[in-house]
């Protein structure tokens, strides 16, 4: 029996089968020693193969061929992967300026990641009732660098449902990853897309402008219009996983478009003579926060570790 992973809690799945039943799945014993380095062999999102038993629970024992997936370093872990969720036409990185304020860092972080399994992402710039005069042009300044990489960028409100729609019409027949920080109002969005879904909100925590985890597990929510939102708990830090060094600098447009006009092919923008990169950056054709994200990826890379990207 094949079915659509479309709920994950860390214990068991929930799986729609193709005929439209919901069944709750665990994952075979043998299934984690194939070679599958994650703490979530199974996402949500994945298509499956399930054998039921005379008790009515199921095991999954087969994943299909994913198109893609978004993956990221578990924390806790740091030779192994986290996959967020896969099989997705897109991604809508939900992030704020303020009230909590995202990193560049994190932005950058996601978005090679996304560029690495070739996943379109959408920067969903929320909150935008709440800034002052400061935070507003800053925001301008962000959608500026990043439409001009090449990334949509929408500014909406889901509180008062300012540019709910222009997002609602970016879903129809996609299946979508919605990620970001905690606090940054998925739950707030989710809810002025799907009413029914009933996501919970969370307040900030004002001690460290940071966003109190609502979602404790991801989940996938059909959608009106055709194709599912997948919702994802809240990603503090955002571990970049299984590049080498020398790809890193693939997956930022502008920095991958640039390098190839430095002097030696395998430049790594660095201290190399010749460099076109670290001249872009000296002449503002590449923001020094991008360059600054690409160095920290580096740098990450070679010493093996975990960053918490905040």
């Amino acid at each position: 029996m094949k079915g659509l992973v479309i709920k994950n809690t860390g214990s068991w799945y929930l799986v729609r089968t193709d005929e439209g039943r919901d069944v709750e799945c665990k994952v075979k014993g043998n299934f984690r020693l194939k070679g599958i380095r994650s703490t979530n062999p199974v996402a949500v999102g994945d298509r499956v193969q399930i054998l039921l038993n005379a008790e009515g629970t199921a095991f999954i024992s087969e994943i299909e061929d994913r198109k893609n997936y978004i993956v990221r370093k578990a924390s806790n872990l740091s030779k192994q992967s986290h996959i967020l969720a896969a099989n997705l036409d897109q991604c809508l990185l939900v992030v704020t300026v303020n009230h909590p304020q995202t990193s560049t860092t994190f932005i950058d972080r996601f978005l090679a990641s996304a560029e690495a399994y070739r996943v379109p992402v959408t920067l969903v710039f929320n909150k935008v009732d709440t800034y002052d005069e400061d935070e507003l042009r800053y925001l301008d300044a962000l959608v500026h660098l990043y439409t001009t990489i090449g990334y949509r960028c929408l500014r909406i409100s889901a509180r008062l449902g300012d540019g709910v729609t222009e997002v609602a019409n970016l879903l129809a027949d996609n299946i979508t990853l919605l990620a970001g920080n905690s606090g940054v109002g998925k739950s707030t969005l989710i809810n002025a897309l799907l009413p029914e879904a009933e996501a919970r909100t969370g307040e900030i925590s004002t001690v460290h402008n940071k966003g109190m985890h609502t979602t404790t597990f991801s989940e996938m929510f059909p959608l009106p219009q055709g194709g599912y939102l997948i919702d994802t708990p809240g990603i503090k830090g955002f571990g970049t996983f299984d590049m080498e060094t020398e790809e890193v600098g693939h997956y930022f447009p502008e920095i991958f478009r640039t390098s190839a006009d430095c002097r030696y092919g395998n430049c790594t923008h660095r201290q190399e003579p010749g460099c076109a990169v670290r001249q872009a950056v000296e002449q503002h054709l590449i923001s020094e926060s991008r360059y600054a994200s690409y160095l920290g990826m580096l740098e990450d890379k070679e010493e093996g570790k975990y960053r918490a990207a905040y």
